[in-house]
């Protein structure tokens, strides 16, 4: 027997379908990023992005976009020496 999926027994959201993210579009993750609608685009197209997809419309969970940034994220080598080599400018 299969066990009946639905948005009130989901583990993602303990507290029920009421208590779900308000899901952002397209263009308003373009304006997060700062960058195109068409890198968005490319981004899905290419899956390196979390979205949700209905027909046509593309939808975007603010949180997983959160956690997907801080996973993007390269920390800084305090530690690291600078790179030297020559200078193209003067060269």
């Amino acid at each position: 027997m299969t066990e009946e999926v639905s948005l009130t027994n989901d583990p993602r959201f303990p507290n029920g379908a009421a208590h779900r993210r308000r899901l952002i579009t397209l263009k308003q993750v373009a304006e997060l990023l700062n960058v195109n609608e068409r890198h968005v685009r490319r981004l899905v197209f290419e899956r390196r992005i979390p979205y949700f997809k209905w027909g046509h419309l593309l939808r975007f969970d603010p949180v997983e976009l959160e956690q997907w940034l801080e996973r993007a994220r390269v920390e800084a080598d305090v530690h690291s020496r600078p790179v030297r080599g020559r200078d193209r400018r003067t060269a």
